[in-house]
């Protein structure tokens, strides 16, 4: 069962959250505020399959409960939700750590299409199966990347950012593409959004991100043969 903790004080949201999400299967948790969900967060994190947090949030805001998760697990997928649209609070959240972001008012139907595409990638990235490129290996089943047989700590958006050019090697995608790809067709971003996740993930890869190349004026190309 996909579990999903929801983090809110405003408690019309959380239960108009929750409904929705209970309708589509989920089993969701609540938290009323930043130390509840660090609470729960430390109690149930292995059993917690989706974060959705609130960025505005009494005892501890959505940043330092995100910073929380991110210390215990970079695997766990975080989603915000903030009143504020301002590009710089989204890129803050993506550089702490965040998988998605929506901002209110927001429908409801539209967050559960898009935690519906998170549990799509996160069930297709326990899909079992080994990649060899050089000195960069992957474990889907294992969830693990190495380069030259050292671990490589990579958020879920990275790691996911990392399997779309692996399944997709040798061919030039656009940046569109690929938002629409690792981020989801109702993700309201902008294409900014690729780049600075294309170079904080080259920069972890150390000499295996020359693997993934710029196409300039269009986007990216992963080049490398399987072994």
């Amino acid at each position: 069962m996909f579990t999903i903790l929801i983090a809110d004080d405003e408690e019309r949201i959380r239960r108009l959250v929750s409904d929705f999400l209970r309708r589509d299967g989920y089993t969701v948790l609540q938290a009323g505020d930043g130390g509840e969900a660090m609470e729960i967060i430390d109690q149930r994190l292995s059993t917690i399959d989706l974060i959705i947090l609130d960025v505005m949030m009494p005892v501890y805001d959505g940043w330092s409960v995100l910073r929380h998760i991110r210390a215990k697990s970079t695997e766990v997928p975080v989603m915000m939700l903030t009143a504020r649209a301002e590009d710089t609070d989204e890129v803050f959240g993506f550089d702490l750590g965040a998988d998605d972001y929506i901002t209110k008012p927001f429908s409801p139907i539209v967050l559960s299409a898009r935690v519906r595409a998170i549990e799509k990638r996160c069930q297709q990235n326990s899909d079992s199966g080994e990649f060899v490129c050089g000195d960069l290996r992957i474990s889907e089943i294992r969830r693990e990347v190495k380069v030259a047989g050292a671990s490589v700590d990579l958020t879920p958006k990275e790691y996911e950012l990392l399997i779309y050019f692996k399944n997709n090697q040798n061919i030039a995608a656009s940046r569109e593409n690929i938002l629409n790809a690792v981020w989801g067709y109702d993700y309201f971003g902008d294409l900014r959004t690729v780049d600075t996740h294309v170079k904080k993930l080259r920069a972890k890869l150390g000499p295996c991100g020359t693997m993934i190349q710029t196409v300039r004026g269009y986007g990216y190309r992963f080049e490398g043969k399987k072994e």
